[in-house]
């Protein structure tokens, strides 16, 4: 007969933004331990809110399954005597399995035991298995209260763990499981009892606590949309926002605020920011897609006095507009390109120099990749001009307070001060993605300042030895160089990196002795990020294998060839790879030279010969133009010719000049296919 086992582990508010993984981890172990005990059970569920994390398992069995194995033993020749008695070493294998000698069984020479281990009560291996799971949580920040030597992400309070309505009893940290639970920090009164877990929701909803995330959310959701529609306006709805309001509140209630129009004025990321980032306010918009001087919020709470609540958030969010309209202010009477000699205050990083030095090879660098990628639509001047106000921003009060700004105000500040729009956006698009699944800059300037910006700090650091080392990276240097690599790819822009390495080393002053290493270790990782985000897309590791293999990295190219194999389905062309396989490893270190057809003997050699003309006339065009397809195709068109070589012309021919001559023509041959990498890595 099978139960339900329901686990409530009550706390102090934990972090919301703990809270998904969290929920995640428990349901996880949980379906872990149950397997590893051999106890079967229904759907495991995890629930959660600010103050406690919750388990629900269905039908759990009533005890273990029964365990059947079948161990080998000694061989029959060493069981049994010659008489066919069993021997000190049968004896002691049956015991040592915990049956009768005459039980043992024998088959292909050799004696068994079949064994069966009975499965013990569920009921007495609970208690170990949810502590084991409680304390095999993992949190980003963990900590101990008290004179407890348990680690835990809050101070655990209480706990509830029942099967059926039975307590599993077990202590962590001097607290004991029972069956009494606390509902909503202000809306209930006191500890009450939980009877079983299917009537566990029921009775939380009673005391004010939504346990269900998803139900919270709809509820959040409800509520927001309902007051949207009374004022007209629509919400600007942020996910990152509304989970992390899900997990702050047990029992929400929405509810709508105004501010001063007047606020109005200021740029809208100057109003926005303040309402998400710092009061977990969701702003709105109206018809005409402009921002209103309203916003939503959600209360831990029900309706009671809910107009107080109201006005205790508009004055808060007066509090913080007011200051960013002081700071707005103060910022206008400086223009930012007067605030370029200021940079030279701020160290940018210790041994890279100041903001101003950051800014001067930021100058140099954007005009490198202009030229390198051969941009002509851009002048130089305006790459210049947004280099040398890129980091003016950081000065203003503005960022200072909201940091978040950064890049953002740039944009706005640049407009008011009259700079060209292409400009304005470049500011802002340098800082482009700001995170994992942030959008990419969209403008050719905002692409080449941000692609300069990242490279330069990367470079800078390698330069310096700091290079991440596990789950350290305090510079944010792998987020900067998977946005490097997916702008590139983005923007299809071909671009050998360790040109720019080089130059940016050179702008650095780092010795000539030094850069080839230092250029060695950005490829690498480089490279292993571009490999990271090619696995994350699904694609054929051998693939990625193949076209990563050179010692320089163009992310665009390396993209496009990848995706050439993949759509045609490399790894099932078994034909073009034995081929081409069969001649690399005949060549080996041969290199190419000119082929003499006048010293050809055979049919099959005049043959390979005119397709690899044929082939080469076709493939240079196809790999300039990098239509990889294409010259997956062409290449198909080769394979009888190379079968036919290799299987009747004898390459090491007794006479030298035959012999080398059939070599350069097989190098020649596999010079069609090298461009597409290493293509012993597809076999």
């Amino acid at each position: 007969m099978s139960k339900d086992v329901l686990l409530e582990i009550g706390t102090e508010e934990i972090p919301a933004h703990y809270m998904p993984n969290v929920l995640l981890q428990i349901k996880e172990l949980a379906g872990e331990k149950f397997a590893e005990a051999n106890i079967s059970c229904g759907t495991i569920c995890s629930l959660g809110t600010p103050r406690r994390i919750v388990l629900c398992i269905s039908e759990v069995a009533d005890k273990q399954k029964d365990i059947f194995s079948k161990n080998k033993g000694p061989s029959v020749k060493i069981a049994f005597d010659a008489a066919g008695n069993p021997t000190k070493a049968a004896l002691g294998f049956a015991r040592g399995q915990k049956i009768n000698v005459e039980d043992l069984v024998v088959e292909n020479g050799y004696v068994y035991a079949n064994v069966t281990c009975a499965g013990v009560p569920t009921q007495g291996l609970l208690p170990d298995i949810l502590k084991n799971i409680i304390l095999s949580l993992n949190f980003p920040k963990s900590m101990i209260w008290g004179n407890e030597d348990v680690r835990f992400v809050r101070p655990i309070r209480w706990m509830v763990a029942l099967l059926d309505t039975d307590v599993i009893p077990f202590e962590i940290a001097h607290v004991h499981t029972g069956n009494r639970s606390r509902g909503h920090r202000f809306l209930s009164d006191g500890d009450f009892l939980i009877s079983s877990m299917k009537e566990y929701r029921k009775i939380m909803k009673e005391h004010f606590v939504i346990v269900d995330p998803e139900e919270r959310k709809q509820m959040i959701l409800s509520g927001l949309q309902k007051l949207a529609e009374e004022k007209g306006g629509t919400i600007i709805m942020d996910k990152d926002l509304l989970e992390e309001v899900m997990y702050l509140v047990e029992y929400p209630t929405a509810l709508c605020g105004n501010f001063d129009e007047a606020f109005l004025q200021l740029p809208e990321a100057a109003i926005i920011t303040p309402m998400k980032d710092h009061q977990r306010y969701f702003p709105m918009k109206d018809k005409d897609g402009k921002l209103m001087n309203m916003f939503l919020t959600v209360r831990n709470g029900n309706a009671y006095h809910l107009e107080t609540v109201q006005h205790g958030n508009e004055r808060v969010l007066r509090a913080r507009l007011d200051d960013a309209k002081f700071f707005f202010d103060e910022d206008r009477k400086t223009k930012l390109i007067d605030r370029v000699e200021d940079l030279k205050k701020i160290v940018f990083q210790d041994g890279l120099g100041t903001l101003y030095d950051k800014a001067k090879r930021l100058e140099a660098i954007t005009v490198f990749l202009k030229d390198t990628l051969s941009i002509v639509e851009i002048e130089d001047t305006l790459l210049v001009r947004a280099a040398q106000l890129a980091k003016t921003d950081l000065l203003t009060q503005m960022v200072a307070e909201f940091t978040e700004l950064q890049g953002i105000m740039g944009m706005e500040y640049a407009r008011i001060d009259g700079e060209k729009e292409a400009v304005a956006l470049a500011i802002n698009e340098q800082y482009l993605p700001r995170f994992a699944g942030d959008e990419l800059p969209q403008t050719v300037m905002g692409k080449i300042l941000g692609l300069a910006d990242k490279f330069d700090t990367i470079a800078g650091s390698f330069s310096l030895g700091l290079i991440p080392t596990g789950s350290q990276d305090p510079f944010a240097l792998r987020r900067q160089t998977i946005g490097i690599l997916n702008i590139l790819m983005e923007a299809h822009w071909k671009l050998d990196c360790s040109e720019v390495f080089r130059f940016i080393l050179n702008l650095l002053g780092v010795p000539a002795e030094k850069q080839k290493k230092i250029v060695e270790q950005l490829n690498a990782y480089f490279r292993l990020r571009l490999k990271n985000i090619f696995q994350e897309r699904g694609m054929d590791y051998h693939i990625i294998d193949c076209v990563l293999c050179a010692d320089t990295l163009d992310a665009s190219e390396a993209e496009q060839r990848a995706q050439a194999l993949t759509n045609a389905d490399i790894m099932s062309q078994t034909d073009i790879l034995q081929a081409f396989t069969r001649v690399e490893n005949m060549i080996k270190d041969t290199k190419i030279t000119d082929v003499k057809p006048e010293l050809f003997e055979t049919a099959e050699e005049k043959k390979l010969y005119q397709t690899c003309e044929y082939m080469q006339s076709k493939l240079s065009a196809l790999y300039a133009g990098y239509d990889y397809d294409g010259v997956i195709a062409v290449l198909q068109e080769g394979v009888a010719a190379i079968n036919e070589f290799l299987d009747h012309v004898l390459v090491m021919h007794k006479q030298e000049e035959v012999k080398n001559n059939r070599l350069y023509l097989l190098a020649l041959t596999f010079s069609l296919i090298s461009p597409l990498g290493d293509i012993k890595k597809l076999s």
